[in-house]
């Protein structure tokens, strides 16, 4: 077997190509997480947004809570149905909420569509982690609203003192800046709920309501309640179901992102290729003074391909480092059944991960697969004789 050291050698020595090459594999891999870390980053904000014994209540058929509304007689009923988990003060963890999604302008004149969200009390403790972090909570009745740190940076007079305007009729004066653990919740504005009833003229409806059951049992009969009896009929969807279900944007993400990623991958195995078989070129005599060595043509090739997945995986491991500091990025993207402007917070995770991973071995395999068969290959004569 060659000794390793000989491969890490050769790169050194033939350091302007090796960096090069490490440059290229680097930008790919750099490409791949910055597309995936994009899809990790929505699909774990749906994910943790989801409480497992939490049911958000809809009317039937709808897939989203902008098209779920109902009348808030069944909604104040819901509220009082056994089996709903209480707080520490023995409030129900139960909250009537209704959506608006408004036109907001954000800081460079552009307008998008956005979620406002009216709460009431227990909204917030059905949200995982939430808390305020600058400034204080709204107070009912008073036109107030609370932002995420995305959305403060993002929209125009969304900053602590600043006035949120949604046409004639609704307006907002923030008063606090919250987060919910990196939840869809971070997207949105909330205001009180009876403000934004007050301000879009829908009076006796709600958009839906969310509940926590208290167990597992009282989970199975609040849904069987919710959806059989006959003052409801209402639809009591999971909660980790229902972002699941909302998650179609990052489906269409990681399609777009899996084809960019083959192509980038398949041009990076050509750089591969392209620095082995300049390699080997130059490294004819050496070939051949190894096999009249007695190296085997096995060793020739594991040789050859180790040296390119070292390159690779060199470039690759590059590509990642600077993926990371992406991490504090936050990006916007439009939810594909709203239209409105989603916050996600970019995430190196799993899918990122292994993607890089993969196309990193990708590349060092398959680039470096013909140069090592074209070393093989040569005859030791004819290597040694070579200038």
């Amino acid at each position: 077997m060659i000794p390793l050291k000989y491969n890490l050698r050769n790169l050194r020595v033939r350091w302007k190509t090796t960096a090069m090459t490490m440059l290229g594999t680097g930008l790919v891999v750099w490409s791949a997480c910055l597309l995936f870390g994009l899809v990790d980053g929505l699909e774990h904000s749906l994910k943790i947004s989801g409480e497992p014994l939490d049911l958000i209540v809809m009317r039937p058929g709808s897939t989203n809570e902008t098209t779920g509304g109902f009348e808030s007689s069944k909604a104040d009923q819901l509220l009082t149905l056994p089996g709903i988990a209480r707080d520490e003060a023995g409030h129900p963890m139960a909250a009537e909420e209704i959506l608006n999604i408004p036109i907001a302008v954000r800081g460079d004149g552009s307008r998008t569509n956005v979620i406002v969200r009216g709460v009431q009390p227990a909204s917030r403790r059905l949200r995982p982690d939430f808390r305020i972090i600058e400034g204080r909570d709204l107070e009912p009745g008073k036109g107030e609203c609370i932002v995420s740190p995305a959305t403060s940076r993002r929209f125009r007079g969304a900053q602590i003192g600043g006035r949120l305007d949604f046409g004639d009729r609704e307006a907002y004066r923030v008063v606090g800046v919250f987060t919910a653990g990196g939840s869809s919740a971070e997207s949105e504005i909330w205001a009180d709920f009876q403000d934004v009833v007050r301000n879009t003229g829908r009076s006796g409806s709600v958009s839906c309501v969310q509940l926590r059951a208290a167990d597992r049992a009282a989970y199975d009969k609040l849904r069987e309640a919710i959806e059989g009896e006959a003052r409801f009929k209402l639809a009591a969807i999971p909660e980790p179901v229902y972002f699941q279900n909302q998650s179609r944007s990052g489906v269409f993400l990681k399609g777009a992102g899996t084809l960019i990623a083959v192509l980038l991958t398949i041009g990076a195995m050509f750089a591969a290729a392209n620095t082995m078989f300049a390699a080997v070129s130059t490294r004819t005599r050496e070939i051949g003074t190894m096999r009249a060595l007695g190296f085997s043509r096995r060793d020739i090739l594991i040789c050859f391909l180790g040296e390119s997945l070292i390159l690779c995986a060199l470039g690759g491991a590059a590509g990642v480092l600077a993926a990371i500091p992406l991490n504090a990025w936050t990006y916007e993207t439009s939810d594909f059944n709203s239209f409105a402007s989603v916050m996600v917070a970019f995430w190196l995770g799993p899918t990122a991960l292994s993607v890089a991973i993969g196309m990193t071995l990708a590349m060092g395999l398959f680039g470096g697969m013909m140069p090592a068969l074209r070393a093989v290959r040569l005859e030791v004569i004819a290597a040694l004789r070579e200038r």
